[in-house]
């Protein structure tokens, strides 16, 4: 199984996108799969997504990427966080 690459975005690269890189620190070793979290501003992404299989972003998509990109707004809210995870869990399986 290849290790899945997912970056974690917010406005600044700092704040929101830690507290959703530590909850999914925990998902993934909870599940037990094997992922590289890279931490980034959200002006970053697209630069980047070429090397990524999922775009993780606490703040508005501001365009169009070529893989998969959810919003965690739930983590932040406490609101669809277990709906958030399996729909996550169910992109880096495919």
């Amino acid at each position: 199984m290849n290790r899945k690459r997912i970056i974690v975005a917010c406005g600044a690269g700092i704040a929101t996108s830690t507290v959703v890189l530590d909850h999914l620190e925990e998902l993934f070793a909870k599940e037990k799969q094997l992922v590289e979290l890279i931490q980034c501003k959200i002006s970053e992404v697209a630069s980047m997504q070429d090397e990524a299989d999922l775009i993780i972003s606490t703040t508005i998509l501001p365009t169009v990427y070529k893989i998969p990109a959810v919003s965690a707004t739930a983590y932040i809210s406490g609101i669809g966080m277990e709906k958030l995870d399996r729909e996550i869990i169910r992109i880096i399986n495919l």
